[in-house]
């Protein structure tokens, strides 16, 4: 670039009456108007907090997943251990866990549909097993499996 320059030196007045004309070339490098990092260095950066952002969620989103399935096997419809589902067994007279008082003309066999009217021949293999007999006595007390 170019530029025109008007002087008025007097010792020149003895060659030209008046002023004269001067090109006058600009600086080698020219300064430039916006100062910091570069274009090209600022979408790298931008890409990288992007890509940050993305693994974050990502994360976030694996880690709720596991946290869920990490939840009690119930949660998601699992069975007792007298092979009942949760949800019948709640609806179920006897649950597991609980202490239950033989009653006269009580059986094996009834105390078994009571805890799983579904399979009862599980759930009676799993009180002969608690009881290590398969004969029960009123008054007895019998920790449902």
């Amino acid at each position: 670039m170019a530029a025109l320059e008007v002087l008025q030196i007097p010792d020149i007045d003895q060659f030209a009456p008046g002023p004269y004309l001067r090109l006058v070339s600009a600086p080698a490098a020219a300064q430039p108007l916006r100062q910091g990092p570069s274009l090209q260095h600022r979408r790298r950066q931008r890409a990288r907090v992007l890509q940050r952002r993305r693994r974050a969620m990502v994360s976030f989103v694996l880690l709720s997943a596991l946290t869920i399935l990490a939840l009690p096997g119930h949660t998601f419809g699992a069975t007792t251990g007298a092979g009942l589902s949760t949800d019948l067994a709640n609806s179920s007279v006897l649950a597991s866990g609980m202490d239950y008082v033989v009653q006269p003309g009580d059986t094996l066999n009834t105390i078994a549909y009571n805890v799983n009217p579904v399979q009862p021949s599980a759930a009676r293999t799993l009180l002969v097993h608690e009881l290590g007999s398969s004969v029960v006595v009123p008054g007895e007390h019998v920790l449902i499996p």
